[in-house]
């Protein structure tokens, strides 16, 4: 077994006869991701909004990779019609999927913003359209437990950024004051919160299935740019977001924990995984990331689940 300092890519095992579904994989992460792990023989479904990006992705991927087994899923995670409708599709489809990677996201965008269902953007796509997400496809998840040799994962991308988050258990929505940042921090708090308590969940079921996190660093993608901006501040962001590309991780190094926890088999269920450089903003070594102590709080993930429940209408199986 590799330990996860020394784990690389070429460590990656063969994916063929594995079903893997990656939100947000037309750009960044999720793209580098699904590159890698259809290289590796995995059947990719790319999850998306958009068609023609989505359509992009796909092309480019069968383009570099000739036999890549890709498709195209979409799935709008601001809106829970959207993502009961494609949860709806795909189990009638009746396929086992053994990853499933939570890993769009929306960051910090300047005034805020709602979902279809009146959730703040980055709480309702970031934590509560993933949360529906990987609730309604718990039967297929199930179905790859029941037939695979190896156990199903569901991994979930956070960020460093949620050592300085709070759940405001009271304001989820930040009605009563926003601030970007203050708003992805707790969203991405969230994130980890609902994959370690998922984690515990499994635990206690006897599940095989493994829930694990991992953050990108700090890397250069179209989340860290936004499209909400105005263009002066786009373009400055953009020239900034070069200097993070020279100076700390491109999308195809801080999609590394991410592949880390979807394949290898020093990935433990409760784990956290992210890059080792400079203050784990960076670097292609994967190792065991910092968690912030709230994220431990079990009474908080409980009630965060309960919450998730109560906001989406869907029940965690688990």
């Amino acid at each position: 077994m590799k330990n996860a300092q020394s784990w690389t890519v070429s460590d990656i095992p063969e994916q063929t006869g594995k079903r893997v579904l990656i939100t947000g994989a037309n750009s960044g992460i999720g793209y580098q991701a699904a590159r890698v792990l259809a290289r590796k023989g995995a059947q990719v479904v790319l999850a998306c909004r958009d068609l023609q990006r989505a359509e992009r992705a796909a092309t480019a991927i069968r383009a570099e990779i000739p036999a890549a087994d890709v498709e195209i899923a979409i799935v709008d995670l601001a809106s829970l019609a959207s993502v009961r409708a494609f949860a709806r599709a795909e189990l009638a489809r009746q396929r086992p999927l053994h990853v499933l990677v939570n890993n769009a996201g929306v960051m910090a965008p300047r005034r805020r913003r709602t979902t279809a269902d009146g959730f703040e953007l980055q709480f309702g796509v970031n934590a509560l359209g993933h949360f529906a997400l990987t609730a309604l496809l718990f039967p297929a998840i199930e179905q790859a437990a029941a037939q695979a040799s190896e156990p199903p994962r569901i991994v979930t991308v956070a960020s460093i950024a949620h050592k300085g988050g709070r759940l405001a258990f009271d304001d989820l929505q930040s009605k009563r004051s926003y601030s970007p940042m203050a708003a992805y921090r707790q969203s991405k708090l969230a994130d980890l919160v609902f994959a370690l308590a998922l984690a515990r969940r499994l635990s206690t079921a006897h599940s095989p299935i493994m829930s694990i996190a991992a953050h990108p660093g700090v890397a250069n993608t179209n989340l860290f740019r936004g499209s909400d901006r105005p263009a002066v501040e786009r373009a400055a962001r953009g020239m900034v977001g070069r200097l993070i590309g020279l100076f700390f991780n491109s999308d195809y190094a801080g999609a590394l924990p991410t592949l880390f926890a979807a394949t290898s088999d020093a990935a433990i269920s409760g784990g956290y995984y992210g890059p080792r450089g400079l203050m784990e903003m960076r670097g292609e070594r994967v190792g065991s990331a910092r968690v912030a102590r709230r994220a431990c709080d079990v009474a908080a993930g409980d009630r965060l689940i309960e919450v998730c429940e109560k906001l989406t209408g869907v029940s965690l199986p688990v």
